[in-house]
């Protein structure tokens, strides 16, 4: 192979079989379900990093079942969004990401830098209640509950809330051991077509576990919920801070 076809070729690792194709990307009938809780403020303060600033101690712990997206495929992720300011502009802070897909996980990670793990997330119906729950191997980590479709939610005000920007962390060592790359991201959804949501009532534990840590911001008062189905595309990002030049 011929140094111009590896520059041609390089757009994911391995350099002969990427692990994925290139963006951007695309996800029909998008699900989320998204509890909205009070935490602890000191907790907060040790996982938010400047120049983001928090404007409430309030999580949003997310779960999403993607079961159709252009390269890569059928999975279900969750996770936790921390409401937060960039020079002004409200937005979330993406601090933790679990799912069960490796092309998403290597995508994610390289490209913008969401904090992806593999574990065992799960949606589903049971009867009149929507279920999720995070199983990092055969420990539960985060169980999710919630009125299914009790009352619809204002249509504008969750259309608004998903056009808003969400921040990373990109982090990429070096082949010694050292950071090469460390970065703020900032990324948008894209052609968002909201098509349901709902509210009702919710509860959500989270338990203690040593690598999958969601309870170090633990749940005080569950505050809100949501579920809705929207088509979307993944914006590109955005390095809005270099970490290694401040």
């Amino acid at each position: 192979m011929k140094i111009e076809d590896v520059r041609k070729t390089a757009t994911s690792m391995p350099l002969t079989s990427p692990s994925y194709p290139p963006g951007p990307y695309r996800f029909f009938d998008r699900e989320y379900f998204i509890i909205t809780y009070r935490t602890d403020p000191a907790a907060l303060e040790k996982v938010v990093p400047e120049p983001l600033k928090i404007t409430e101690p309030l999580v949003k712990y997310e779960f999403i079942r993607m079961p159709d997206s252009t390269g890569f495929g059928d999975y279900t992720e969750t996770g936790q969004v921390i409401p937060v300011t960039f020079n002004g502009k409200a937005g979330g802070y993406v601090h933790s990401m679990y799912l069960d897909d490796d092309a998403p996980i290597a995508g994610g990670r390289e490209i913008w830098g969401f904090p992806k793990k593999l574990a065992k997330p799960k949606i589903a119906v049971e009867s009149d209640v929507l279920v999720a729950s995070l199983y990092y191997g055969s420990v539960l980590c985060a169980s999710g509950t919630m009125g299914y479709k009790h009352r619809k939610a204002d249509h504008d005000a969750v259309l608004k809330s998903m056009l808003t920007p969400s921040y990373l962390v990109k982090i990429i060592p070096h082949v010694d051991g050292t950071t090469r790359i460390c970065e703020l991201v900032e990324y948008y959804l894209e052609e968002v077509t909201l098509k349901e949501a709902w509210t009702g009532p919710a509860a959500l534990g989270l338990f203690p576990h040593a690598i999958a840590d969601v309870a170090k911001l633990p749940v005080l008062e569950v505050v809100s919920a949501l579920h809705c189905k929207a088509d979307l595309t993944l914006g590109l990002g955005t390095v809005v801070h270099d970490y290694m030049k401040d």
